[in-house]
């Protein structure tokens, strides 16, 4: 990029991800909804962040939580109605806030009326909207996928006496992008959407479109490539590379990029959460998604430098147009402070979390709680409700933890998310992470969270400038240069769990960002466990 241009707003921003259900309840049923989170739209602001990204908002007989969409052009109702919609989206523009939206257009609900209508034959205008096919003479499925919430990946319909494929639950049955019908009524989807003003939309699933026509049975994940993560859930043992995953899933970016480009000044990401060494051919350049994430950091329970470093060097470098997303928490995962700490919390290593999420290369993706150094919450039996946690509680308990209400306020009833019963438990140790109480409280991890954010602003280096990796002696230490636009900053990150010591240039200084104790003499900067720097070089 030249001196001359300009870089998209998306580069570089900070995006802050809302999941509805549990931000702020308005009208006392326990359930988030829209005009809660207008309420915090003053908050939201406060951060500093530069967009909001809204989990699903239409209506869904919530089997899934939103992410089974019976209807993909209308509000739930326990959301609100469009007009409530129509007026977020016009309080947050008005603060200089993008909306951002959840788009599932992978799979259905088997609710919606194009489903209902393709299990009634296979002859009827919708028949092949979804992915059938026979069963095997048996009578088992047509081969051996499986579905990423447990069992197989195809459920028998007696009317029409065949197997419809789902990646998820039974109840999400998969769209079939091999029809061009059903690709061109979900490009209208997002026109539907873009033409109301929103500014961009998370794919969900976005390397799932296109599957393999053939059906062709997926390989297993070889035996020496295993780790604990490949044991945890049966699906994992394979490589999803046919139900999923295709070299025929590029067209797909490709048809989502071309509605995006009719529109000036959107965004389109996706996640991408099965083999990243397909990343480079759906996102990135002018004829894919803009940009998208991996769960290479979402998916890290071991907190080391190798894993950052690795994603830059090898996975990102070979892909020169692709400005890359950085996450390390979603509503999919198990908080980073818990992940990475354990406990009820670690303020210390939360703030550091943030300060190198800010700090790394990419458009920063932040899910809410985060800026509160809020843990996962763990759960009695009686409060599960994701169907992960169904299947396999005790010994996993699904994705409910992080999913749990925003804390308000600590000293008033839950927490001032809800006048009424909230759907998931509010615990004291979220309760003492409020908002409210951190708002006023200078070590707070809010205050830091607002700071770095402000701060990342301030630096074209950290917003829009290269990264490189500095080798280091010690193993817990990450250290990187972010450079740019004449600008260029020594990040120097203690992820261990004691004081480590980095040898700095002479000539560096330290800027206003930095996690926990930092000390120096002369060239040797000594960083406390959890400990952070920037230097300006």
């Amino acid at each position: 990029m030249s001196a001359t241009e300009k870089a998209p707003w998306w580069q570089g921003a900070t995006v802050y991800q809302i999941y509805p259900r549990s931000y702020r309840d308005s009208n006392g049923d326990g359930i988030g909804d829209l005009k809660g989170i207008e309420q915090k739209l003053d908050y939201i602001a406060d951060l500093g962040v530069d967009a909001i990204w809204l989990s699903p908002v239409y209506p869904s007989p919530n089997r899934d939580f939103g992410y089974d969409v019976s209807d993909y052009c209308d509000i739930a109702p326990e959301m609100g109605t469009m007009a409530d919609f129509d007026r977020l989206l016009k309080e947050a523009h008005e603060r200089g806030l993008k909306v951002i939206m959840d788009q599932v257009l992978s799979h259905s609900s088997d609710q919606h009326k194009w489903f209902q209508e393709s299990l009634l034959s296979r002859d009827n205008p919708k028949s092949d909207w979804y992915v059938w096919a026979d069963a095997r003479e048996d009578g088992t499925p047509p081969n051996n996928w499986l579905a990423a919430f447990g069992g197989a990946a195809w459920s028998w319909h007696p009317l029409r006496r065949q197997y419809y494929f789902h990646k998820f639950l039974k109840s999400q049955p998969k769209l079939n992008f091999h029809n061009l019908e059903v690709v061109d009524a979900c490009m209208d989807v997002l026109r539907f959407w873009l033409d109301r003003g929103v500014d961009g939309f998370r794919l969900d699933v976005a390397n799932s479109y296109v599957h393999d026509p053939k059906l062709t049975d997926n390989p297993p994940v070889p035996m020496e490539e295993r780790t604990f993560l490949h044991w945890t859930h049966a699906p994992r043992l394979q490589r999803h590379i046919h139900d999923a995953n295709t070299l025929e899933n590029e067209w797909s970016m490709t048809r989502v990029r071309e509605v995006m480009d009719e529109y000036d000044d959107r965004l389109a990401f996706g996640e991408f959460s099965e083999e990243p060494s397909m990343f480079g051919l759906y996102a990135g350049g002018p004829k894919r998604l803009h940009t998208g994430y991996t769960f290479d950091f979402l998916e890290d329970w071991s907190f080391r430098p190798a894993v950052f470093r690795k994603y830059y060097e090898e996975l990102l470098k070979p892909l020169d147009n692709l400005w890359p997303c950085v996450t390390f928490s979603n509503h999919d995962i198990t908080r980073p402070v818990t992940r990475w700490g354990g406990g009820q919390g670690d303020d210390a290593l939360a703030k550091l979390e943030v300060t190198l999420l800010l700090t790394l290369k990419g458009t920063a993706l932040m899910y809410q709680g985060e800026e509160l150094g809020l843990p996962d919450v763990d759960l009695e039996r009686k409060w599960i409700q994701d169907p992960v946690g169904d299947l396999y509680f005790p010994f996993g308990k699904g994705r409910d933890g992080c999913r749990t209400p925003m804390p308000w306020k600590a000293n008033v009833h839950e927490a001032g998310f809800t006048t009424g019963e909230p759907w998931l438990p509010i615990p004291d140790y979220h309760r003492s992470r409020s908002a409210e109480a951190q708002e006023h409280d200078g070590a707070s991890v809010l205050v830091h969270a607002k700071h770095v954010i402000a701060t990342r602003k301030r630096h074209p280096a950290l917003t829009h400038g290269d990264i490189g990796f500095v080798d280091e002696p010690d193993e817990n230490v990450l250290t990187f240069i972010r450079e740019g636009e004449g600008e260029k900053l020594l990040c120097l990150f203690n992820l261990g769990r004691h004081a480590a010591t980095v040898h700095v240039p002479g000539a560096a200084h330290a800027t206003e960002i930095s996690c926990g104790d930092v000390s120096r003499e002369g060239d040797v900067v000594t960083l406390a466990a959890r400990g952070g720097a920037v230097f300006t070089l």
